[in-house]
């Protein structure tokens, strides 16, 4: 995979930080993603090409985790400023405390790629979450990938 380097958002996220975003979602991430959020956070791939169901999608930027999105003139891409926007249409379970559809790239037209923990939460699957399908408490998900290791594989220029 080929990440245009310098569209790396800094401060690069540390343990700790990556660690205490699990606990607030109440998930935990893939290794493959730890390593892969904590090298080349907020990044925009060159290799950014991907088919769910049929369909190509684009990678326009993945998101990142910024320990203070407000001070930072890209905290817009911040994890956490996405699910605040998007969450009540990330979920159909109106009680649920953390996250079930964690999103990670923003893709071209306004959707985005998402670590899926509704199945299987130690090992989460990767695939779009459509927005202008999706509303309030009805996600509409694409399941793409078994894994994270998986969807990087699937990457094309």
């Amino acid at each position: 995979m080929k990440i245009e380097e310098t569209s790396i958002i800094l401060p690069l996220p540390t343990q700790k930080d990556i660690e205490k975003e699990e606990h607030y979602w109440k998930v935990t991430l893939p290794i493959e993603y730890v390593t892969f959020i904590s090298k080349y956070n907020g990044a925009v791939p060159i290799t950014n090409v991907f088919t769910v169901s049929s369909h190509e999608y684009v990678i326009e930027r993945f998101l990142c985790v910024l320990e203070d999105s407000e001070d930072n003139e890209l905290g817009m891409y911040d994890i956490d400023v996405v699910l605040s926007q998007i969450e009540d249409r990330l979920t159909d379970n109106e009680d649920l405390v953390g996250v079930e559809l964690l999103p990670i790239a923003s893709l071209f037209g306004g959707d985005f790629l998402c670590l899926s923990f509704k199945d299987r939460e130690q090992s989460p699957t990767v695939g779009v979450w459509k927005h202008e399908e999706s509303s309030e408490l009805e996600p509409v998900f694409l399941k793409g990938f078994s894994s994270f290791k998986e969807f990087l594989a699937n990457l094309t220029e």
